[in-house]
């Protein structure tokens, strides 16, 4: 007896049958002798014979089953026959075929319509797999398809044919091609299989030339090993710019760290509020000088400066000259001095200048017993001057009273 696995329980899968030879012709009752199952896979009906499965059945774990069926006479129990019952679990179709390997499939450029360009089979991991039978077709979704189709030739092997010449790299370099695998298990398993189907350059006589992309692009006569010449060469170029570009930094940056020494490109910080006269000694402000410039007998800018050098220069008359002509000549010497340092300067000249008919108004250098003066010219000098004419007005007929009085007593 034959039975799948995983067939359900309570599945009649055959029957046996035995009869009395007596002339009496006894019923006759069935039974599955114990110790040849079990397990309890199997159940028999007494009075028909026919076997059932008990519980599924894995072919996995066991393809074959050896039973004994006992007959029994029922008028007389003692009168017994047995009878040897194999069963076969057979494989159900669990997995799908498939294509046997992945195909390199190619088609010339100069292939003629209904040309076979390849010859695939499919392979199935349920057993056995010599009895099976496979069937090719195209997906009929890609039944617009007008490049390639699919013959089956019947032996478990199929070709894909072409259905136009005159293919192009150009245009298009890679096809895709569905293929339905079907097999005649029970029950009956199917898959999608793809090929891939590049477009080459070949000889007259079918011999691949070139199936890569790069040979359309290339002049004639330029080869692979040519092309990578060509890129070796320009990524040496580019490292040589590189490094040319680097050593040009590094360089500058050692020019400009080398001008450290000179004090005055330094910046100083102080994280402190300061220390009053503590900071002068945190810095010589001396030093911001030109260092060519300084010299131990550079004059003072806050004095009167003298004139030691070597070029004679004309002494200014404080009688006779005027300020404006006092400042402008003190500016030509110092243009000119080769001594004064070449940046911004300040030089602070104390000198009132002369020629004022008013003379000094100070009363520093007023002596303890002044002489009686009269202060009438005053009037003399205009609006400007006549509110100090008449302070200084009153001021006299004050002194001169007091002296009568004086000379009086």
């Amino acid at each position: 007896m034959d039975v799948y696995e995983d067939t359900p329980a309570g599945t009649i899968i055959g029957a046996v049958t035995a009869q009395d030879l007596d002339a009496s012709g006894s019923p006759v009752r069935y039974s599955i002798d114990w110790k040849s199952d079990l397990d309890s896979y199997f159940d028999i009906d007494p009075v028909e014979g026919t076997i059932s499965t008990n519980e599924l059945l894995d072919r996995e774990s066991i393809a074959q089953h050896n039973i004994s069926v006992v007959a029994t006479k029922l008028n007389s129990p003692v009168l017994t026959s047995r009878v040897a019952v194999t069963v076969h679990v057979l494989d159900i179709n669990e997995f799908p075929p498939e294509l046997a390997s992945p195909y390199e499939t190619f088609v010339c450029e100069n292939a003629k319509q209904g040309q076979v360009i390849q010859t695939f089979s499919a392979k199935d991991q349920d057993l056995p797999s010599a009895g099976q039978q496979f069937s090719f077709k195209a997906v009929k979704e890609d039944g617009k398809n007008k490049n390639f189709t699919v013959r089956d030739f019947g032996n478990n092997t199929a070709g894909i044919v072409t259905k136009r010449g005159g293919f192009r790299r150009r245009l298009q370099e890679l096809y895709l091609l569905l293929v339905v695998i079907e097999d005649n298990g029970y029950p009956p398993k199917s898959s999608t299989g793809t090929l891939s189907i590049r477009v080459c350059g070949c000889e007259s006589n079918g011999s691949v030339l070139s199936c890569s992309a790069e040979a359309i692009f290339l002049p004639v006569g330029l080869s692979t090993g040519a092309l990578i010449a060509i890129l070796l060469c320009i990524v040496i170029l580019l490292v040589i710019v590189v490094l040319y570009v680097g050593l040009r930094r590094q360089k500058k940056k050692e020019t400009l760290m080398s001008s450290k020494e000179d004090i005055r490109d330094n910046v100083i910080h102080y994280d402190d509020e300061g220390g009053g006269e503590e900071d002068t000694h945190a810095f010589d402000m001396g030093t911001l000088r030109n260092p060519k410039a300084v010299n131990e007998n550079m004059f003072r800018r806050d004095v009167k400066p003298e004139l030691k050098l070597k070029s004679a220069r004309a002494p200014i008359s404080q009688d006779s000259a005027d300020i404006r002509d006092f400042i402008n000549q003190r500016l030509k010497d110092h243009d000119t001095d080769n001594s004064a340092p070449p940046y911004d300067s300040l030089a602070t000249y104390a000198y009132e200048g002369d020629g004022s008919i008013a003379e000094s108004l100070s009363s520093i250098e007023t002596r303890a017993v002044e002489p009686e003066e009269d202060y009438e010219y005053l009037n003399e000098w205009g609006p400007r001057f006549k509110t100090l004419a008449g302070i200084f007005g009153d001021h006299s007929e004050t002194q001169s009273d007091s002296t009568t009085t004086e000379n009086t007593h």
